[in-house]
């Protein structure tokens, strides 16, 4: 039975890099997220369950220098003004998965010279060793959709019972997933997922038709099924145990393969809510106000996503990202790894949620987003519980971003 299991995953295998072998690299379409206001002053942010619709991906960016435009730290608005102390553990954190790297070799190997409790030494060590390049859209658009997440808290039990009737799950035994890089090498951080039906490569089941298939790998229980779709939008969050009361935290594994979509979109497209009205909380109180159609709205989205768990050594530590290393409130940022290289410092000017205040902030792109798309795009990662759940359900502003590369980057796509 090992055998023919072995087999059918090398022919699913074989099949999937066919197809890839036939797919035509996306083709670069300079589209922008459409914006919930006007801008007021440089950002706007949008949480991902209520953001537009993405735009279609665009083929990775090999030569960032050429790409965007070099520029000065006096560019920065508010770059003098930076506690810059709140963003060295996450350049610390993105040195320990990049200084491996030749381009960020010399730079990370720099930390220990640098006087951490100073905001003014950290300044001079990047003014001294980084250059600042604006993003911009292919159409020469330097503002863009900022959007918030958070890492929420959810009520749950290791078995089905009682207020606990709905599952997040590990991921199912037959998801394949191939790698386009290992055909396109320009399309590394793109996935094909499917499953093996006889000898066709299927696409994996949507959200509206994958319980079948997800009997067995039920990892937790829990009380809102509401709260339980958001955690996914998330990508990761907590569970607090009921009987033990132990927490452990549930974090991204993968994901079915369908694209995200936006159901704060389809309420709005739909005519319940304004743009204005679809953040997180409005897209709750709606469902609140007509729970029979909450299976319809939760199924606009086919992507579902899975989760792999994690024991909770130090609350105070934030989740992984797709970097591979712990998130920093307020931050780290997740980013499109096609348009910007994943670890990289980036100074990003925006507004607070619902607000006109600034927010200017040394930032570290150390996560992704199956929505977030385009070159200035970023999603702000707000940290854990209530308050920075609310901020990031609220958060839809404009921003502009500058990239921060070492000057001894050699532009590949590495």
């Amino acid at each position: 039975m090992k055998f023919l299991f072995e087999q059918r995953r090398i022919l699913a295998v074989s099949l999937l890099l066919t197809l890839a072998a036939c797919t035509t690299p996306p083709r670069v379409t300079p589209t922008e997220p459409v914006p919930v206001k006007p801008p007021v002053t440089p950002p706007v942010t949008t949480v991902p369950a209520t953001q537009p619709v993405p735009p279609p991906k665009l083929a990775p960016i090999t030569n960032y220098t050429q790409a965007y435009k070099l520029g000065s730290y006096a560019d920065l608005p508010g770059w003098a003004n930076d506690d810059l102390r709140e963003a060295w553990p996450a350049f610390v954190n993105s040195c320990s998965a990049l200084r491996n790297k030749a381009e960020w070799r010399e730079v990370c190997a720099n930390l220990r010279s640098v006087d951490a409790k100073e905001s003014s030494a950290i300044r001079a060590f990047f003014e001294a060793n980084f250059l600042p390049y604006q993003v911009a859209h292919l159409d020469g658009k330097t503002e863009g959709l900022v959007t918030g997440y958070y890492e929420p808290l959810l009520k749950g039990a290791r078995n089905k019972g009682g207020i606990y009737q709905t599952a997040l799950y590990a991921v199912p035994n037959d998801l394949l997933t191939i790698d386009l890089g290992s055909v396109y090498p320009d399309l590394k951080n793109m996935r094909l997922r499917g499953r093996l039906v006889g000898n066709k490569v299927v696409p994996y089941a949507s959200r509206a038709d994958i319980l079948p298939f997800l009997s067995g790998k039920e990892l937790v229980w829990v009380d809102d099924p509401v709260d339980a779709f958001f955690l996914q939008i998330q990508g990761s969050g907590r569970v607090q145990l009921d009987g033990s009361g132990e927490t452990i935290r549930l974090a991204y594994a993968d994901q079915n393969g369908h694209p995200y979509k936006s159901i704060g979109r389809y309420l709005v497209d739909k005519g319940e809510l304004t743009l204005d009205q679809a953040s997180a909380q409005g897209i709750k109180a709606w469902i609140a106000k007509n729970p029979s159609r909450q299976d319809e709205l939760l199924n606009a989205n086919p992507s579902m996503v899975f989760f792999k768990e994690e024991k909770l050594l130090d609350p105070s530590i934030g989740p992984k990202g797709a970097l591979g290393v712990p998130l920093v409130p307020q931050r780290s940022i997740a980013i499109d790894p096609t348009q910007l290289p994943l670890g990289a410092p980036v100074f990003l000017s925006t507004t607070m949620p619902l607000s006109s205040n600034p927010l200017q902030r040394l930032m570290m792109a150390q996560d992704t987003g199956g929505a977030i798309r385009g070159a200035v795009r970023a999603d702000f990662f707000w940290g854990f519980g209530r308050e920075p759940g609310e901020l990031a359900g609220r958060m839809k502003q404009r921003g502009a971003m500058w990239l921060l590369l070492p000057k001894t980057f050699e532009m590949k796509n590495n």
